[in-house]
């Protein structure tokens, strides 16, 4: 894939000198998490009904600064947001809808916890989650967090991004070794009070499996998505690992027998196959996914389809997620569905196909079959799912015409954000170029908002670790 872009000696740099400053220490004492933004190419709207996702991190995301506070004290403050979050490990951290307020988590004696700190519930997830499994955490960190420019509410999963940058640095200052498989619960755990809101308090994931794509290899996974992207898309091994999410206890490993994952061979570029880079386009929208009825509402209809064909088939006493549904009796029953609840179910059903024919492409190297069917998933996101607006329509109509793109759709629900593109290395300037004039003329206001900033082009990434 060759040489890493991100992140760039001068921004480590600037990070170090930075907690550096806030710590007395010197610059050559600063660790540095680094944790990567994902996207997901493949498998748009389907993982909340266990579907398929094909997902790859960025060369963009989450940067930590921290060293030891020498006590209890954790000290944060971050490039993104006002204010300076303070807390002590020994406090005792709960879910804060158990303290009255729901989605963020509180310290007992931090109740009071001033508005605009509220950033630092993060960090208090990512203690909670570590505690809560019995790990010994007796030192704080004292650290500045930033995430790339431009990128905030862009459908990148930087939650999920933050959230690990967190455990890595708690872990590393206290020595904790901790596995792969054991971080993306507690990254799950710190994280599930928020997410329950986008499902109206209710957990739908159960069994699903994410293939991670990069460098041209292929590796199978089964975890709770947005986590496990910025955990280890590189450098996993040949182990394939699976999980089945338990709406208690979360994650508990399963037999490979479970799921049968295609056995694809590990090819690399050859060159004959086509360079890439890939394209973020952004809407100017940045709109709170759980203020729109629009995620919710699908949800509730994916769900409602599934009840019906899982009645109509005798399987009544199951779960109603669509993964319960086999295709047989899909075809057999979906003539039960009113309009708009089978457009749901067609968008699933065949989401699910192109993410296997996705991995297919991906590990022959063939990027335009690739982004053929990135493209019909953007197109059955707007006519089947009925996600998007009309500024990322826009977007996706004219990535769609911009030269040597491959393949494009919706980066995250659809709903505000960005679309992603595959595009040609050698042609990505002049696609990017060509994104930008086009959207100013449809959307002059969104686009002024963004100024130079309506697209960028980045590289896929590597996983999440600590200098």
């Amino acid at each position: 894939m060759g040489e890493v872009s991100w992140p760039t000696p001068e921004e480590l740099n600037a990070i170090r000198k930075i907690v550096s400053e806030m710590s007395g220490r010197g610059v050559e004492e600063v660790q540095i998490a680094i944790s990567p933004y994902r996207i997901c190419p493949l498998g748009a709207h389907i993982d909340h009904q266990g579907g398929a996702v094909l997902a790859m991190t960025i060369d963009k995301g989450i940067l930590l600064g921290f060293v030891p506070s020498g006590d209890t004290q954790v000290v944060l403050r971050s490039g993104q947001f006002k204010g300076e979050v303070r807390f002590r490990v020994d406090e005792t951290q709960h879910p804060r809808h158990s303290a009255g307020k729901k989605g963020e988590i509180v310290a007992d004696d931090s109740a009071k916890l001033q508005e605009e700190c509220n950033w630092g519930n993060y960090a208090r997830g990512a203690l909670y989650a570590l505690t809560s499994r019995g790990n010994k955490i007796t030192q704080g960190i004292i650290g500045y967090i930033c995430g790339s420019e431009g990128l905030d509410s862009s459908g990148l999963s930087s939650s999920a991004a933050v959230g690990i940058a967190y455990l890595l640095a708690l872990e590393s200052t206290n020595h904790l070794t901790v596995s792969l498989t054991e971080n993306i619960e507690y990254d799950w755990e710190a994280s599930v009070v928020d997410l329950m809101q986008f499902t109206n308090g209710v957990l739908h994931w159960d069994l699903h499996i994410v293939w991670a794509i990069q460098d041209w290899e292929l590796e199978s996974l089964m975890t709770f998505m947005d986590i496990i992207y910025g955990l280890g898309i590189r450098g996993i091994g040949e182990d394939k690992m699976f999980w089945k999410l338990d709406k208690k206890k979360g994650f508990k490993t399963k037999e490979h027998k479970l799921v049968h994952p295609p056995k694809l061979p590990k090819t690399h570029k050859t060159e004959s196959q086509k360079a890439y880079k890939i394209l973020l386009a952004f809407s100017g929208l940045k709109h709170a996914l759980t203020a729109h009825p629009g995620y919710n509402r699908r949800v509730a209809e994916c769900q409602e389809a599934a009840r019906i064909i899982l009645n109509a088939s005798g399987n009544y006493k199951m779960e109603p997620i669509l993964s319960n549904v086999q295709p047989e009796d899909y075809e057999a029953h979906k003539s039960q569905l009113e309009p708009h609840l089978a457009k749901r179910a067609e968008h699933y059903f065949s989401e699910n196909m192109r993410v296997i024919k996705g991995a297919e492409a991906w590990a022959s190297g063939k990027l335009e079959d690739f982004g053929k069917l990135v493209s019909a998933s953007g197109l059955s996101s707007i006519s089947k799912y009925e996600s998007g607006c009309e500024p990322l329509i826009q977007l996706y109509e004219i990535l769609l015409r911009a030269p040597g793109v491959f393949g494009t759709r919706f980066s995250g629900a659809g709903f505000r954000g960005c679309c992603l593109a595959f595009v040609d290395a050698d042609r990505a300037d002049e696609a990017a170029s060509f994104v930008r004039e086009e959207y100013r003329k449809v959307q002059p206001k969104f686009a002024s908002q963004i100024n130079d900033k309506e697209v960028m082009i980045c590289e896929a990434g590597d996983c999440a670790r600590v200098i």
